[in-house]
């Protein structure tokens, strides 16, 4: 693989620190800026708007930047994340650093979208699958190393401390890309105008409302894990990072193998993580009360998940191949819509008095629908009439995507 994916992961790297390092410091935060810890909360939830914000608005602006070389566009976005970071460290206020947080978030999906299409352009096309994985790695990384890190410098140094490492690191993955990165052919990318074309394609709708879904399955478990272990599992509460680090493994295997496996076979590789989500988290429901079985399903339910970050990416990056960039960002978008929406379906379930493992049950439902919304999209895909495309560097390739769907809407 090329050496210049390195750099792009180290942003990854950041990006994934300063998402989920925020949920460990918390009491500090609260302490820190005089607030309760459920309106400190609402910090994740300014960065999860920042990025459904800035993915599809940056990636939008990039597109009208289509003659500023890609390299660059990411060292921009690696930039603005930087500079998000920074004015979190010095935040006089709660709702200064919330809005820090707001544009620590805005370059996180329209980094990961460029990032994805830089990445798959750089390796063989055989290979493509596993480069974006490879960038990804970054993020799940951060879960095994950096996230725990961080908690444990914030506790000791202060939560400001943590701040300014992830500046650094930020730093650091700006400079590698602009040492590393080459120019890339698809710097010639396409305008705006052709990037918003590709939101045509059913294929497209359907392939973004799987992830919204399914993967919304896996954040309504992940958001509840540490009450589970505590309170269900009844592991010590200083075990919970070491729980949460067993998560951060799961994801970085699923996420290799989930490139390799969509490299070979796209479609069934997505349907599979799907359904593997969703029969583990039913079985969480009653391993969660086993302190052994608890720590191996969660191993596996890292696993599960982050398996299907490769396939659904590469699979947006195939239905928008003429214009990739845009849609590559959205699924980021996606993501957060599915972090939100799989949070708030667990919390009320919980809230509704089905007890804390009832979001594993939740997850389930979820990751099923979004195993049954891509079975139809692989099976119209299948039915469909093959019909000649260009690819983003040039030839004709068969695009199978549905009479149907073509258009977004019944023919």
């Amino acid at each position: 693989m090329p050496v210049a994916l390195v750099a792009l992961a180290v942003v990854a790297f950041a990006i994934g620190t300063t998402e989920f390092a925020a949920m460990g410091l918390l009491p500090q935060i609260a302490d820190g800026m005089a607030v309760s810890i459920p309106r400190a909360g609402w910090l994740i939830s300014a960065y999860a708007l920042g990025v459904v914000l800035g993915a599809p608005l940056l990636s939008a602006l990039a597109a009208r930047l289509h003659r500023v070389p890609r390299k660059q566009i990411l060292m921009g976005f690696a930039g603005l994340f930087a500079l998000g970071n920074l004015l979190c460290a010095v935040a006089p206020s709660f709702w200064f650093l919330a809005g820090a947080r707001v544009i620590a978030g805005l370059p996180h999906g329209a980094f990961f979208g460029a990032g994805a299409v830089a990445a798959a352009e750089l390796a063989p096309r055989h290979l493509r699958a596993r480069a974006v994985s490879v960038m990804f790695a970054g993020l799940t990384i951060a879960n095994i190393v950096g996230v725990p890190a961080a908690t444990l410098l914030g506790q000791h140094l202060g939560w400001r401390a943590t701040m300014l490492v992830v500046v650094g690191i930020a730093v650091l993955g700006l400079v590698l890309i602009g040492r590393l990165v080459p120019q890339l052919s698809s710097d010639a990318r396409p305008g705006l105008r052709q990037e918003l074309g590709a939101f045509r394609s059913g294929q497209l709708w359907l392939a973004l409302a799987t992830v919204v879904f399914g993967c919304g399955g896996f954040f309504a478990c992940y958001s509840y894990i540490a009450p589970m272990m505590t309170d269900v599992a009844h592991f010590a509460d200083g075990t919970v990072t070491l729980i949460l680090a067993l998560f951060g493994v799961g994801m970085t295997l699923g996420n290799v193998v989930g490139g390799w496996a969509a490299d070979r076979a796209l479609r069934p590789s997505m349907c599979a993580a799907f359904l593997l989500v969703a029969v583990v988290l039913v079985a969480f429901a009653w391993t969660a009360h086993v302190k052994w079985a608890a720590a191996v399903t969660v191993l596996v339910i890292g696993f599960a998940g982050f398996a299907i970050v490769p396939t659904a990416q590469t699979l947006v990056m195939e239905k928008a191949r003429q214009a990739p960039t845009l849609a590559s960002a959205t699924v980021q978008a996606a993501f957060n819509l599915a972090n939100a929406g799989g949070a708030y379906l667990g919390g009320a379930a919980i809230a509704a008095g089905f007890g804390l493992t009832s979001p594993n049950l939740v997850g389930a439902g979820l990751a099923f629908a979004g195993f049954g919304i891509a079975s139809v999209a692989w099976r119209l895909e299948r039915r469909a009439p093959r019909a000649s495309r260009v690819v983003a560097g040039g030839g004709p390739v068969a695009e199978q995507d549905g009479p149907r769907l073509r258009s977004g809407h019944p023919s």
